[in-house]
């Protein structure tokens, strides 16, 4: 065999084991979402609806024109940044139930620097409203971090017990401090950003999904080609062996739930600047919790996150399209959300009907489950 015939071979060897390698990334999720439409479709058929006619006013409502494709990609660009505070958290075998919380500082905090920084040019207004909102996120995520690290205390606890914290203080803040006075307003709400501070669109597709594809590629490289990503993930998969090699893994901890915390209060920072226009308590509401979801169906990947986010925000801007067109009760899409959850979470139902298995050694969830 000449040489030629041997590269070929080792060609083919190698691209058949990327292929295989791609569907074992992709078959449990793929799977889960088709069972939950299916399931959906079964309970669409048993409430009265047409199923097909549901789904095809999800599509139309979410991907029908550029209008609802740009509506879908905003609702997926907070959703991004809730996935990967998740995930990289995962990385090191924590749990961040406390998304939610850390959005919602970041949400405030930028809204806050969008009204009250005046005179700064666009780009520097944006700029430092996005950090403001991030960088307070940061410090809501350190919290459980700290005490993770010097107290083993499960991260699970203190971020779900932190996400009342969050709500309660920004829910003051919105209706006491910083309310919005203007017309006599009675809403809890922060007065409106100014207009420098807003992040624009290009057509009907918002900025912000280009900054969260940005910030993806930026976590994938510090997961992957980093030494604090190899430490991170080192510490998930083993902090006793890490802790023998000699990381650091107290530090590790809480560098992961800071970085975690600010990527979530980016994603709420993106949502006051690009989409609300202030901070107003109930238009976060769950996009932290989403963020659990979207982290498992894309298998806690920077690169599975953002079709996966996608999906999600698809589902939300259409299920208004479903409801009116279809007669749909708009929380069937949250019944499919649920389902998918439970069928990515509940892996071993799909690889018995895949009849497949996993080959590699970092699990889902790893190890927030209390471990200390």
């Amino acid at each position: 065999m000449n040489d030629q015939s041997k590269n070929n071979e080792e060609n083919a060897r190698s691209f058949s084991s990327w292929l295989g390698a791609l569907w074992r990334a992709v078959a449990v999720p793929l799977a889960a979402v088709l069972l939950a439409i299916l399931i959906g479709a079964i309970l669409l058929a048993i409430s009265g609806a047409n199923p097909f006619r549901a789904y095809a006013a999800l599509i139309e409502g979410s991907f029908g024109s550029m209008k609802a494709f740009g509506r879908t990609l905003a609702k997926a660009t907070p959703l991004i940044f809730s996935g990967l505070s998740v995930a990289f958290a995962f990385k090191a075998g924590l749990f961040n139930i406390g998304a939610q919380g850390q959005l919602l500082f970041g949400a405030l905090a930028s809204a806050v620097a969008g009204f009250m920084l005046k005179g700064l040019p666009p780009f520097l207004h944006v700029t430092v409203a996005v950090l403001a909102g991030a960088i307070a996120g940061a410090l809501f995520g350190a919290i459980p971090g700290v005490l993770k690290a010097y107290t083993g205390a499960s991260e699970v606890i203190t971020t779900i017990m932190l996400n009342y914290v969050a709500i309660n203080i920004t829910d003051y803040i919105a209706d006491g401090p910083l309310k919005d006075s203007a017309g006599g307003n009675i809403v809890a709400r922060t007065p409106e950003i100014l207009d420098s501070a807003r992040i624009p669109s290009i057509g009907e597709i918002p900025v912000g999904f280009f900054l969260a594809i940005i910030v993806s590629i930026i976590v994938w490289f510090t997961l992957w080609r980093t030494t604090t990503g190899f430490e991170i993930r080192t510490v998930g998969l083993s902090p006793h062996a890490a802790k023998y090699a000699g990381m650091r893994v107290a530090f590790t901890v809480i560098l992961t739930m800071i970085i975690s915390g600010f990527l979530a209060g980016m994603g709420g920072s993106i949502e006051s600047l690009g989409i609300v226009g202030r901070y107003q308590p109930g238009f976060n509401t769950g996009l932290g919790f989403d963020g659990i979801t979207i982290a498992l169906l894309g298998k806690t990947h920077p690169f599975g996150i953002i079709p996966a986010a996608i999906l999600i925000g698809a589902m939300k801007a259409g299920a208004s399209t479903m409801q009116f067109n279809a007669g749909v009760a708009k929380e069937i899409t949250d019944v499919i959300q649920a389902l998918m959850l439970f069928f990515v979470t509940a892996d071993l139902i799909i690889r018995k009907l895949l009849r497949t298995r996993e080959e590699d050694g970092e699990k889902i969830i790893l190890s927030g489950w209390g471990q200390q």
